[in-house]
């Protein structure tokens, strides 16, 4: 009864804010805050599902200009959960199937997400570009999952080197996001379903383009995030058992 209860009052939840949300795009077009403005009340969803969110950021990261921020991403819960920590002036990069969501897909175009073709790998290496433009020309910072997907209790999956290129080509450091594990937290009809942490890491400069050397700072930020995911699910209490925690190739 409790797992229906929660589903129909997210869901209208959700439906108030993707409509607000609009309307608010609509009232103020160009603000660089309408997507964190957006993800605050949708991260507040978080409550609803019985989880408890801490937010780490140390102040060397909330004083930073644009930057792209790389976080893991591992199931459909984060929509609620990791909204909550979307910084001022940040947009995310989705795919553009999400567009064709009702409400949630509108209100995420609106409030200046950027949504790519990731079938169409021409188009992709072109969003980098356009991305990174958009970084130096609208002075704003842009979030992404490198793994790709989501790893559904698999571990960290290995990188993708998009992000890293993008934030090569803004000539914006790199910010790595580690949320600790929630897989298989989450139980609709329990009251508490315990707590989550998300942390912000320092800065990652990248300052050679070649493609050798993005790919080891991947790598080595894969390495970074991992050690440090594993550190948080432990002090959460939710260890990760028996994951795969593949390796970036």
């Amino acid at each position: 009864m409790l797992a229906v209860v929660r589903i129909l009052l997210v869901t209208i939840a959700l439906l108030v804010i993707c409509t607000v949300s609009i309307l608010m795009c609509m009232v103020i077009p160009s603000n660089r805050n309408k997507a964190h403005y957006t993800a605050q009340f949708v991260g507040a969803l978080a409550k609803l599902f019985g989880i408890d969110v801490e937010i780490r950021m140390p102040k060397e990261v909330e004083e930073l200009g644009p930057v792209v921020y790389v976080a893991n991403h591992q199931n459909n819960y984060d929509i609620f959960t990791v909204s909550a920590s979307l910084p001022k002036r940040t947009v995310s990069v989705g795919k553009k199937s999400l567009r064709l969501i009702p409400f949630f897909g509108q209100m995420y175009w609106f409030t200046g997400n950027i949504l790519l073709d990731r079938n169409n790998r021409s188009k992709a290496h072109g969003t980098i570009s356009a991305t990174a433009d958009k970084i130096k020309e609208r002075k704003i910072s842009v979030w992404l999952f490198p793994e790709g997907t989501r790893s559904y209790g698999r571990g960290l999956l290995p990188f993708k080197t998009g992000a890293f290129h993008t934030a090569k080509q803004a000539g914006v450091p790199i910010v790595p996001v580690c949320v600790s594990n929630t897989h298989d937290m989450v139980d609709l009809n329990r009251w508490d379903n315990g707590k989550m942490i998300i942390e912000f890491m320092a800065p990652i400069n990248i300052d050679d383009d070649s493609r050798e050397s993005i790919r080891h700072i991947a790598n080595n930020t894969h390495e970074l995030m991992l050690a440090r995911i594993t550190d948080l699910s432990i002090e959460s209490g939710n260890e990760i058992i028996n994951a795969e925690t593949a390796k970036a190739g």
